[in-house]
């Protein structure tokens, strides 16, 4: 590899065993988000009775990745984790106590969730049908860079304070994750420049493992590491799957948020677009990557587990690596297969503190600003234009003041929509209304010229 880092689209030239640590990489990346949202899961319905398990969620992690990238001609270099975006669905399931679900036991309410999921999954055929019929040069009229600039800028602004939460956990070690990734990316050699995430993670555990013998706590006074989930997991153990249930009210709590959710999906291939510097919105096309996204998150919840979004951290990842090629996020989805069959592995990733997740995402959400920021900067988006900076200043406030989202009843159901498809709304709309929209959507024909 040369020190000028350029990009390597081909990952086969750096040999079959960095390929699988760089598949690992990828993997540390996304795990500590994606077991987060079963945990949080679990937490609303009490814990009590079979729910969302870490095991299915990374299983469907996994394949739910490798069928995306076999929709979309395994061209898009994207990891599908567990999506945030229908926690508050599911709390909303939770509480549901009127009906059918007066009295119900928890495992049974997460069936009728996953249920919703599923339709909600769904829904995405309609607006790739949409996108196919109508063209996505169209479609893409009504989401220029000024608009998908803002909303990639906004998903990594509104993810930092989850990250600086977590770095509080325990400061030093979040510092010291931080400073590894930063010191491995800048003055790094070799493999270990492309390899910046995976060196804070080993570091930082080992430093963990040191902090903890000498005796230190967390902000709240517990251990720095608790291997009690370790050993009390098997080593082998095939991931709980349980079928979804179908009903109504869950459905009109749960579909809907795919609103939200295809929103930033189209926020996110933006931004793997910028980051790889590859068109994808038009080639494998945008109806493809839906299709993708939407039959993964409906074949998770068929069988008990979250549904799926195309990560953000993953694409802090190739940024941070320069290493473009999918096979090896695809690596990091079998990865995540292999993990959901053994229990006591899980446990012990599972192990890893949150001050470490912190502060590797400290600078993975910001990485994600950043693309959007050059987004905008590349596309020469001009702010000085009146409509253009409404446009941008209505998508900031509106992603980062609506921290709870705006929530609305139909049919006696909440429904809750999140600052981000709150902001991909109002910008798409002030973009069609506004006048001044000059935006041509073209292909990238400067990616042709790209060595691959």
């Amino acid at each position: 590899m040369n020190e000028k880092h350029q990009p390597i689209y081909d990952a086969k030239q750096l040999g079959y065993g960095k390929m699988l640590l760089l598949g690992l990489q990828h993997m540390f990346a996304m795990f500590g988000a994606t077991i987060l949202v079963p945990i949080l899961v679990n937490g609303y319905f009490g814990g009590k009775g079979q729910t969302l398990s870490i095991q299915v969620t990374l299983f469907f992690a996994g394949v739910g990745t490798l069928f995306f990238h076999f929709c979309t001609k395994r061209k898009v270099p994207a990891f599908l984790g567990s999506s945030f975006a229908f926690l508050g669905g599911f709390l909303t399931v939770a509480n549901l106590n009127t009906g059918i679900y007066k009295g119900m036991e928890a495992s049974e309410k997460i069936r009728y969730a996953c249920g919703g999921i599923v339709v909600a999954g769904l829904l995405y055929l309609i607006l790739a049908l949409i996108v196919k019929l109508v063209g996505v040069r169209k479609v893409m009229r009504y989401l220029p860079p000024v608009v998908t600039g803002p909303i990639i800028i906004s998903i990594g602004l509104t993810l930092a304070t989850s990250a600086v939460q977590n770095c509080q956990n325990f400061w030093p070690l979040a510092i010291i994750a931080l400073l590894v990734v930063i010191v491995f990316n800048i003055w790094g050699k070799g493999m270990f420049k492309i390899l910046p995430i995976l060196m804070g993670v080993v570091i930082s555990y080992i430093a963990a493992i040191i902090f903890n013998a000498c005796g230190f706590t967390t902000a709240v006074g517990k251990p720095i590491l608790d291997f009690s989930g370790v050993s009390a997991a098997s080593f082998i153990g095939i991931p709980p799957f349980q079928f979804c249930k179908f009903d109504i009210t869950a459905i009109l709590v749960m579909a809907p948020i795919a609103i939200a959710t295809m929103m930033e999906h189209i926020g996110d291939i933006s931004a793997i677009s910028a980051t790889v510097e590859e068109n994808f919105i038009e080639d494998p096309g945008l109806h493809r990557t839906l299709i993708g996204d939407g039959l993964a998150t409906a074949l998770s919840a068929l069988f008990g587990g979250p549904a799926n979004t195309t990560y953000g951290e993953n694409t802090g990842v190739l940024e941070l690596s320069k290493v473009y090629d999918p096979v090896v996020v695809r690596l990091a989805a079998c990865f995540a297969i292999v993990l959901s069959f053994i229990p006591k592995v899980s446990e012990l990733i599972s192990s890893l503190p949150i001050s470490i997740i912190g502060g590797i995402s400290f600078i993975l959400y910001g990485m994600i600003s950043a693309i959007g920021i050059r987004n905008v900067v590349e596309n020469q988006v001009d702010l000085t234009k009146s409509r253009n900076l409404i446009i941008a200043a209505v998508i900031l406030v509106s992603a980062l003041g609506f921290t709870s989202g705006i929530t609305f009843k139909i049919a006696g159901v909440s429904i809750t929509l999140t600052g981000l498809a709150i902001a991909a709304i109002a910008g798409i709309v002030l973009n069609a209304i506004l006048p001044g929209n000059d935006y041509v959507f073209e292909n990238n024909e400067s990616t042709e010229t790209v060595e691959k």
